[in-house]
Parts: structure tokens; sequence; C-alpha cells
């Protein structure tokens, strides 16, 4: 499609301004067709910036390797320019938007010098869906056109329903590396020095500007940026729920059905859990999504959700047929890999994908590679960051509901993060607010999704939206909180808190994990059924000892540690909650969350 063609006035204007600021080469308005992917990844591999792989063993797959600078989100790198400091929060990133602009405007004049201006219009969600949102980004970057063809709806069908005047998100893209006359790439992924690179986000007008970054989140703007920063600010002002969740579908051995959704911080475990192949006879488990929902209320009172989403941007180490078969299986062809290892015979190789590589390998910084298991001290083949970007209707597990514009009905809200210690490997919330505690006190270790900390630290990611959330995270959980006010409480989903990490004193699993976890999934469909065997504790209600069917591997001892109330545990919890999480958001916290935090001190201490 040609410029001249755009209808919408306004979208047009847009993209003239950026024209002439940026000052590209060339101008092509993406359709969204196969051949314009194909075209594209081509022109991807002939410039020395992909690897074909072996078509044999993967169809339609590429390998592209980032500059070490830029193979993560960058935190501190990203802002939320709202109009005041107060509005944006303690945890964000603030520079004043007029001030932000100015810079960025000087980093985007000639940036794309030497380069094709791509319009990608995109839609999040399934076309035409009451969910779904439009987004349209202009990016220098084919590898970005590509990734955006599989994570998202791309093309001619989004203008349609965009028509003349419709609302989109304006989303800037600059690779930030402007050619001189005659100048290529020559193979070396182009980005800006880190002191260069931002990824900001204006609340109010609704506008994303990402600047230096080829990576992910950074630059595949329908992401993280519109999906979850800009759009928790649109689901606050018009009464919905943004969040950073999983949606699975799990079905009992009578047929029953019940979808639910669930917050974990990146590399927890999301993907894992959503095309988790149960151990437990004549369960089902099946995907909806795997990384972001949105929710709103249907005319029954019930939140229904949608996954944004038409891909998986998934964590490749840790990945493997024993950890998630139907991950293995979804990225055998048609896929995007970024710093995994390359192998003698063209085919892709991570850490902990479940067998030894053999020969020599390609490292994801282009240096041969020799497996050495006694070699501990070797760096990784595949950056521990290193991912996939495949499409999620080849997932073996995917659900017929997962593009059902009116999206599915929630039954229950999981809580989670990766804690060795103290939270018990299940507990349900005693009611709604409780729940909303309970998401505004989750913790996590660090992991190798976040560029600038330190791997294996502890810190508080509530509702795992901490990187996420695009305003006061005070102000977010009194959304939380009021939201229930548009339904009963019957309509509302339970929420949980779970925790798949649990480890000894000496550092050994507690629980097996993947698989296994349908058994605690068939727990919490029962306790959604109105059955389901549990008792009240201090921190909410806890299944019993035989509630939940123990795999054989784990023995009863090791149960009775994983559902126990670590009451000295909780203690340093609450502490840590009073004096280092909850003053930070001042009086934008709501008051219910402190009465609840002493409440649950009360019962611990009795």
């Amino acid at each position: 499609m040609k410029l001249t063609e755009l209808k919408h006035k306004a979208l047009k204007k847009w993209v003239e301004d950026a024209i002439e600021l940026m000052q590209p080469d060339d101008v092509y308005v993406c359709n969204g067709s196969k051949a314009e992917y194909e075209k594209l990844a081509e022109q991807t591999v002939a410039e020395g910036l992909a690897i074909r792989l072996n078509q044999k063993k993967r169809p339609g797959c590429l390998l592209f390797r980032s500059d070490p600078s830029d193979v993560a989100r960058v935190e501190n790198r990203t802002y939320i320019a709202s109009k005041t400091l107060n509005a944006a929060g303690p945890t964000n990133n603030w520079i004043d938007p007029v001030e932000l602009k100015q810079t960025m405007t000087d980093l985007y004049r000639g940036c794309m010098r030497g380069r094709t201006m791509y319009i990608i219009p995109f839609s999040m969600g399934p076309v035409g869906s009451p969910i779904a949102k439009i987004g349209v980004e202009i990016t220098d970057s084919p590898y970005v056109v590509i990734n955006m063809h599989i994570m998202t709806r791309v093309g001619a069908k989004v203008l349609d329903v965009l028509g003349t005047d419709g609302e989109f998100v304006p989303c800037f893209h600059s690779v930030g590396k402007p050619l001189t006359k005659g100048e290529r790439d020559n193979g070396k992924w182009p980005c800006a020095p880190l002191e260069k690179k931002y990824i900001s986000h204006f609340p109010e007008t609704r506008e994303i500007w990402s600047y230096g970054s080829g990576y992910g989140g950074n630059a595949l703007l329908g992401k993280k940026c519109l999906a979850l920063r800009i759009a928790s600010v649109m689901a606050r002002d018009e009464g919905w729920l943004a969040e950073h969740m999983l949606i699975l579908k799990i079905t009992n051995p009578e047929g029953k059905t019940k979808y639910i959704a669930g917050a974990f911080p990146s590399a927890c475990g999301k993907t894992n859990l959503a095309m988790l192949v149960p151990t437990i006879p004549g369960w089902k488990v099946e995907t909806v999504g795997d990384d972001i929902a949105w929710l709103k209320f249907g005319s029954d009172g019930r939140l229904y959700a949608i996954n944004p989403e038409a891909g998986f941007f998934g964590v490749a180490p840790g990945t493997s047929e024993e950890s998630n078969y139907n991950a293995m299986k979804t990225i055998e062809k048609n896929t995007i890999f970024t710093n995994v290892a390359l192998t003698e015979d063209g085919d892709v190789w991570w850490e902990g994908i479940g067998y030894d590589p053999e020969g020599k390998l390609i490292d994801w910084t282009g240096k041969e590679w020799f497996f050495d298991r006694n070699n501990k001290d070797k760096s990784p083949a595949a950056h521990p960051n290193s991912r996939f970007t495949t499409p999620a209707s080849q997932c073996p597990s995917i659900a017929k509901e997962w593009e059902d514009p009116n999206g599915v009905p929630i039954s229950a809200f999981l809580f989670g993060g990766r804690r060795a210690h103290t939270i018990p490997l299940v507990l349900e919330s005693r009611n709604w607010l409780h729940g909303v505690f309970l998401g505004s006190i989750v913790g996590s270790e660090v992991t190798a999704a976040a560029l600038d900390l330190k791997v294996g630290q502890v810190r508080r990611d509530p509702f795992a939206m901490l990187p996420f959330c695009g305003y006061h995270m005070g102000d977010y959980f009194k959304h939380w909180i009021h939201i229930a006010k548009k339904t009963t409480p019957d309509k509302l989903p339970k929420i949980y808190f779970v925790n798949w990490f649990r480890k000894t004193d000496d550092g050994k699993w507690l629980w097996p994990g993947y698989g296994e976890n349908s058994r605690v999934l068939k727990w919490i469909f029962e306790r959604c059924d109105g059955s389901g065997k549990a008792i009240e504790t201090p921190i909410g209600n806890m299944p019993t000892i035989d509630a939940i069917d123990r795999p054989a591997s784990v023995p009863v001892q090791d149960m009775e540690v994983l559902l126990k109330v670590d009451t000295e545990g909780w203690l340093r919890e609450v502490d840590d909650i009073r004096t280092n999480h909850y003053p930070k958001f001042g009086d934008h916290l709501p008051k219910e969350l402190y009465e609840l935090l002493d409440e649950m001190e009360k019962g611990l201490r009795k």
C-alpha cells in the first residue's frame, strides 16, 4: 500500500510529519501478507543480520544475534512521562514530557537516513473485537516488522477497522543508527549506545516513543509498551483491566471447563503453565495466552479476557520437551530465534533444552563454543534471556476460543513468583479485597529478563506489573479494589497465591513443577466449583494435606513443608512490607491494604 492511499487523515498527517523529521530513504506501508513477511525475512538474511536455519529441521525459521548491549528490557531507560511526577508514581522513571519530547525529537531528527521507514498498522486482540485496540508503529527495522507480523495482527484489515477517524496509539521506533550514503550494517546489529536508548510512554496523549534498541519489548511496541504500560492507563480510565497474565483453559474428566489467568514476573513459568501437559489422568489444559490479558465485564457481570497478542515471545533457556512440550512443538517452524546458539547442522540449541549438543556450536555472540559439562564457569552458548517469536496458531495446545472476540470468562486469578522459602505451594484469598492485598505484596527473585538488576535478588513485584504499570501503582491497587464494585462478589474470580519454586535449605526443589502443577490447578478448579478441602489460616485459606493429589516423587514430609504456614518467615515478610514496600506508595496506598497487613500480623502472632 502507498502512503497516498491512507484514508485516515490524522494518521496520514502523523506519518508525513515523521517522514519530514526522520528523513528515511524510502517509506513502506505494511499490508500484513505472507509475501511481505517472506520478502523482509529474506532481506535480513541477505544483509547478514539473520541466518536461515536448516529448512528440513526448522522450516521457515531464522536466527538473529543482537548487540551485547541490546539483549533485554532496559528498565532504567524506560520512562513514564506523565504530566506530573506524582501521576507516574514511585515505581516508574519519570521525565517531564515536554523535556523528554524535545530530547527525543533531536535524536529522531535524521535518524532513518539510509533506511526504509516501515508503517505497521496493528491490532492488539482479534481485529474488530470490542476488547481490542489499534496501534500504528513507525520503525526502521525489518526485524521489528517480521516480529510484529507474528506477535500482532498487521495490515490492511486493521486500517479497514480504523476507518477515516478511528482511535489509534501512535508508536515511534528507531534503532538509532542512521547510515551515510553507501554505508551498510554489514551484518552488525544496529542500535544506539545504552545512554542514548529511550523507551518512553506518554500516558495522557497515549503515545509511545522508542529509540536506540532493536530488542523485543523495547522495539515491538505492541507488547509491553502498548499492551501493558499504555493499556493499563486506558483500563483505569475506561473501567477494565490490562494485566501481565497468562490465560489457560482447564477441563476436568467430566468435560466441565474453567478459564484461569495467572500473573508471574518474566521468566517465572507463565509460558510453561499456559501450555502445561497435565500429569493427572483425564484432565486437559489448553492455551489462550501466555503473557498478557485484557479483561472487561460481560453482560452477565463476569470478567472476560482476551489475549491481545497473536504470538509467543518466549524465553528459550530452560524450555525443553520435559518442561514445555507444547512450546517445543510450536517452535518447530516459522519461528524467529534471537540470541540462541547455532549447531553445525543449522539447528538451534540452548541451555536446558534437554540434551547435550554435538560438535562445535556458534554461541550467541558469534564465537565458536564447545560443550563442557565439567566447566561450570563457561559462558553460556545462548544468552540467558534469548528468545523465540512464534505464531500462537501453531501451538498444539491452543484453545479453539483463543481468538474469540468476546473473550473467555475467568474463574480464578493466580499470583506468584520465584521464592525459595516462606511462600507456600498455594493459598486462597478469603475474598476479593484480600486477593488484591496478596497481589500487592508479590515478591520474586530477579531473572535475566531485566538487564539492569542483579539476578537472584528478591524484589517486590506487585501483580507482576512493577515494570509495566503506566501510572502510580498505589492508584493501580485502588483500581483493582474499585473495579469489584462493577459486579456482585459471586461473579468475581477467586484469587490464589502460588509458588512452584520452594527449595530445601541445601537447594533441592521441594516441588517437581511443570506438568505436576496440574495437581494444584485441580484443587483451584475444585475450590471454584464449591468443593476442595481447605483450612483457614492467618495468611489465607490453605489446602489440607490430603486436598492436593500428591505426586509419587514428593514425600509426605515435603508436602507438609509446602503447605505449612511459616510463621517466622511470614513475620519477616510483614516487616519488609511495612518497612520497605508499602511506604513508597505514600498516601496513594489504599488504607484497606495496611489494615489487612495489620490483621495478618495479628493472626501470625497469636
